[in-house]
């Protein structure tokens, strides 16, 4: 890879580093006998001490039996205060394993140049506040953590630690729609996890910043690049209207491909801690 490709894929190549070393903290208890993590993304436990809890799994739970273990109390309060600071949607960009099915799919769909089957047509993207809405009102009603049994993201890292095949049917089915029905359908629009996580994160000092919007020389690529575009404009055009050059939105993924793709050099990370950002 030339160093300028390298240079344009940097934060690509970091996420997908971070995906695989999470993937293989799993793998290396049954594979190699060193126990890092046991359990799912759901709930684990690491290093034989610390419990890590997906807080959505918790709530669910918590619906559900209208009681939780301590621990799982514990490592559910440890995930959401670590995405309160880093940005909630960071899971999906950083950790979640259905992302490099549904970048895999943007990919293809933009070299092969695949019309949807929608045409113009979008769904709303509050529709998977619905969705988080739909399974929290499930598992209370069912007594069961209801989500739990059709998410892709658990299915697939089920898949991808112990061969249920299971979880690589799902997957194929979340490629299959990002590819051929809704660009970025599953993410930005269906996913309960995202939009929970993107709750959570609402308070985050981590975001992404149009910092030099000045050299911005409207070429598109970040809008071409971003997983959920509409969180780049009232950053990146907003100076006529006051607005800080800070993407503050909750649908930031701070996958950084706009730091990535602009030649510009506009985009950078930002540390911001005051609550008086315009959102």
């Amino acid at each position: 890879m030339h160093a300028a490709s390298l240079h344009r894929s940097r934060w690509l190549i970091a996420r997908r580093v971070v995906q695989v070393l999470a993937l293989a903290a799993f793998l290396a208890g049954p594979w190699a006998g060193l126990w890092v993590a046991r359990g799912t993304l759901a709930s684990s436990e690491w290093f034989g001490v610390l419990p890590l809890t997906d807080p959505f799994v918790a709530l669910q739970a918590l619906l559900a039996h209208r009681s939780l273990a301590w621990s799982a109390l514990v490592g559910a309060a440890l995930v959401a205060a670590f995405y309160v600071l880093a940005g909630g949607r960071s899971f999906c960009a950083w950790v979640c394993p259905i992302n490099p099915v549904t970048d895999l799919a943007a990919w293809l769909r933009t070299m092969l140049r695949l019309p949807s089957l929608l045409g113009n047509r979008r769904p709303d993207r509050r529709l998977r506040y619905a969705v988080l809405a739909f399974s929290l009102a499930t598992s209370a009603l069912l007594g069961s953590v209801a989500w739990e049994t059709v998410n892709p993201i658990t299915l697939l890292h089920r898949a991808l630690l112990f061969g249920l095949a299971g979880g690589y049917g799902v997957a194929l089915a979340v490629f299959l729609f990002d590819l051929l029905v809704v660009p970025r359908g599953w993410c930005g629009h269906l996913c309960p996890v995202g939009a929970f996580y993107g709750l959570i994160g609402r308070a985050s000092v981590l975001h992404m910043s149009a910092a030099r919007r000045d050299a911005c020389t409207q070429c598109g690529d970040c809008f071409r690049a971003c997983p959920e575009p509409q969180v780049i404009a009232p950053a990146l055009y907003g100076a006529a209207q006051g607005r800080a050059p800070t993407i503050v939105s909750a649908d930031c993924t701070r996958c950084a491909r706009c730091l990535d793709v602009c030649e510009a050099n506009v985009f950078d990370w930002e540390w911001r801690s005051d609550r008086a950002r315009t959102r």
